[in-house]
């Protein structure tokens, strides 16, 4: 598991563009995101992760992995699908997880093609499976291809990060927000990831 290697280049541009991000990092210093190297595993997190807070998306994914050993393909395949829904995954995450697999099984999905695609080429390529919508794929550009300037705007914890610690006397505007996030260019992974990490408990790894 290994952090981008931009990441602490980006937190020196970040510190000195934007004095409440630079406070932000300071909070957390030894804390990165990190990659699991195993796409499936990030998408499945990813899709477990889809409308429920970091912490109970963490319960069911170490459900998830007690269950199967590892998470991978081949695992999860052969998985009973009602053990899947007592580790907490609803039967419509079951099929998009399962959607996901074979996908990658029959070469829908090809990681070896990845690294020379653009961002705009991968979502095209994620959300043409079932399941995966612009979200899932932005979660996917952050934690494993570690792509650098992804800004998930559709994001709800992201946006409440960036009303608490930006915002006065009334909320911010989409436009604002948009406004915003252009100073952090072109590390806005960094400065979402460190957003996020100031409303939970535990940072967010997908």
């Amino acid at each position: 598991m290994t952090c981008p290697k931009y990441w602490h280049e980006a937190k020196e541009y970040l510190a000195k563009k934007d004095a409440i991000l630079a406070s932000l990092m300071t909070s957390y210093p030894s804390e990165t995101i990190i990659n699991y190297y195993n796409p499936f595993l990030t998408l499945a997190n990813a899709i477990i992760g889809q409308q429920i807070s970091v912490t109970a998306a963490t319960t069911v994914s170490q459900r998830v992995k007690s269950l199967l050993g590892d998470i991978t393909i081949k695992n999860y395949l052969e998985a009973d699908q009602e053990s899947l829904r007592q580790c907490g995954l609803s039967g419509r995450k079951i099929s998009y997880i399962t959607n996901i697999a074979q996908a990658f099984e029959q070469g829908v999905l090809t990681p070896q093609t990845w690294q020379t695609m653009s961002d705009q080429e991968v979502i095209k390529q994620l959300t043409s499976i079932k399941g995966i919508g612009p979200w899932t794929a932005q979660m996917f550009l952050i934690f494993h291809l570690h792509r650098k300037d992804i800004f998930p705007m559709a994001d709800l914890g992201l946006i409440n990060a960036i009303q608490r610690h930006y915002s006065t006397e009334t909320p911010l505007t989409k436009e604002q927000i948009v406004q915003l996030s252009q100073q952090w260019k072109p590390y806005r992974t960094v400065a979402t990831w460190y957003l996020w990490r100031s409303l939970d408990p535990a940072s967010v790894q997908y």
